[in-house]
Order: C-alpha cells, then sequence, then structure tokens
C-alpha cells in the first residue's frame, strides 16, 4: 500500500469528522477556482476544472456551492489569488515527501511547511529533490462492478492508457501525465464518472518504519494535510501491519 493510501486510513480513523469536511470543501473550491481562471469557466470544455467539480461530487459538496465557486473565480474581483508550488523535502527515516500547495502567501506557505518539517524530524529541501523518486501519472479507478476485467483493460488500451490493476473491488486505470484527460474522458464516455481520476506522485521505492518514526512521519503529515494551503501530500512509506495496530491502538 502506498504511504499515502496508508496516511489517509489513519485519518479516517480521527475524530473531529465536521472539521475534516471542511477543510476538505476549502482545498476543493481553491482547486475549483484555480481551474475556472486558467482556462474557460464551464466543466465540459475545461477538463481540470471537470476533474475539480467530479471532486466536489465526490466530497458530497452541493451543487450550489461548486456554481458559487466557479461564479465567484471569473467574476468582478474574483476573489483570491492561488498560485501552485510544490515543496520537497525527508521526514524522519529519510522518507521521502512532496506537499503540494494552492497559496495566496508564499512566504507563509513556505514558513508553515518548514516548520512542520523541522518540528517532527524531518528538512525542507529544494524543488525536484526527492520527485525523483516518484513517478508522475495519471490515476483512474473505477468500481470493479462496472465491467470485467478484461472489458476494463480493452476501453484502457483503446483510449491510451499504460497500464490496468483489476482486483474484487476496483479497477485501477494509470496512464502519462498528457493522455490523462484524454484516456479519463473515453474511459468517462463508456462506463460513466469515475469513483476518482486525479494526477498522483506514485513512490518507486518505500521506506519501512518502526513505531516511533512511524509515529512522528504520520504526526508531520497529519500537520502538512491540516493547513489550509496544502492540497495533497504524499510519501514514501510502508509500515508494517504489526505496527500499524499499535499506532491506532
Amino acid at each position: 500500500m502506498a504511504g499515502h493510501s496508508q496516511f489517509k486510513n489513519i485519518m479516517h480513523r480521527k475524530g473531529a469528522q465536521d472539521a475534516r469536511r471542511a477543510r476538505q470543501f476549502a482545498k476543493i473550491i481553491r482547486e475549483i477556482t484555480v481551474s475556472a481562471r486558467q482556462g474557460i469557466p464551464e466543466p465540459n470544455s475545461n477538463p481540470r476544472l471537470r476533474a475539480a467539480v467530479t471532486a466536489a461530487r465526490q466530497a458530497n459538496m452541493p451543487k450550489d456551492t461548486v456554481d458559487r465557486a466557479i461564479k465567484k473565480a471569473v467574476g468582478a474581483g474574483g476573489g483570491d489569488d492561488y498560485v501552485e508550488v510544490r515543496y520537497e523535502g525527508y521526514g524522519p527515516a529519510g522518507v521521502a515527501v512532496i506537499v503540494e500547495a494552492l497559496t495566496d502567501n508564499r512566504n507563509r506557505t513556505a514558513s508553515d511547511v518548514r516548520s512542520a518539517f523541522s518540528k517532527y524530524g524531518g528538512a525542507l529541501g529544494e524543488t525536484n529533490s526527492v520527485s525523483f523518486l516518484f513517478n508522475r501519472l495519471g490515476a483512474i479507478r473505477y468500481p470493479a462492478s462496472v465491467a470485467s476485467a478484461d472489458e476494463m483493460l480493452e476501453a484502457a488500451i483503446e483510449a491510451g492508457a499504460d497500464n490496468v490493476e483489476s482486483d474484487d473491488e476496483a479497477h485501477e486505470v494509470t496512464c502519462a501525465v498528457e493522455d490523462f484527460f484524454t484516456v479519463r474522458d473515453a474511459l468517462e464516455a463508456k462506463f460513466g464518472a469515475p469513483e476518482t481520476a486525479k494526477l498522483d506522485w506514485r513512490p518507486t521505492t518505500s521506506v519501512t518504519l518502526d513505531e516511533e518514526r512511524a509515529a512522528s512521519l504520520l504526526k508531520l503529515l497529519d500537520v502538512l494535510d491540516e493547513s489550509d494551503d496544502v492540497q495533497n501530500v504524499y510519501a514514501n512509506f510502508d509500515i508494517p501491519e504489526a505496527v500499524m495496530q499499535k499506532l491506532s491502538g
């Protein structure tokens, strides 16, 4: 299981559901704002905005909230002006961490991210200091019920995807970044809206953690995820099941 997936599983066990939901909505609204400004403010004509609207729907965000966010982004004044920033560094035990942010204040965000790394035994590095340890790709996920493994494989190859992994729960289609929107749209036309569709960082190697280092790393990822500016966090760690049970006990 990839590091960031394990992190999300830990997060799901925590309390403060309402606060997390509010943060999730705020992050999605930032993505809607940026994508609406970068292209046509119409999801059907703007692939990135369509992806953001899909994420909003999956998070059960009210349609009125989505519509207001799009209108505000392109209206007079346009609200806050966000820029995309990526931070890279190492956490405890040399775990590589990538942080993607949308911010209206680079200095504030950089300070917050640097402080989080320092506090939990890590160090913020330069851009591209750890990204070589990850593959950048598009990932599109469908529930297993939409098609057989052979049907999904055939459709994915036809759409231009690189790989499909299927099990009893889901099909995951991966593709090159430049092919992402083409593959996603082709699969959506055949199977309907995907469960998730996003650009992802996948680690090529992983660092196995003991209990002490796992606890420190999860605190770091927790603090980063709670930042309003941070959109996504990726890390190349592996926590053995026995350690996970102790941490969640």
